[in-house]
């Protein structure tokens, strides 16, 4: 993947409204009209939010009739996860490197 993807990624999360929203998405799948009560916004904003967290692809949504029902994707979090460790590294991680030629000592 590249940096605009990452980046793409990365700014899902970088919104008040998108952090509630997953963090009330933890405790499993919800109806956006919950998420609209839970969160007090408008189905406008939720609809937009829920586009960039879905197209980031760690929220997944599903229509029943008139409904949207939204979940965490457990393969989105595990991408995320492993994307954002790739940055949020040090070589000094790494066995093989001499402790004593790291540039990142504390």
């Amino acid at each position: 993947m590249g940096f605009r993807e990452d980046v793409r990624k990365i700014k899902a999360l970088t919104d008040e409204n998108r952090l509630a929203i997953m963090l009330a998405l933890q405790q499993g799948e919800k109806c956006a009209c919950v998420l609209l009560e839970e969160l007090n916004i408008t189905q406008p904003t939720l609809s937009h939010h829920m586009r960039i967290l879905c197209d980031s692809e760690l929220v997944s949504g599903r229509k029943d009739g008139k409904w949207m029902y939204y979940s965490i994707s457990p393969e989105g979090v595990s991408d995320f996860r492993e994307m954002i460790a790739g940055y949020a590294r040090c070589d000094c991680e790494d066995k093989d490197i001499a402790r004593d030629s790291c540039s990142c000592k504390n």
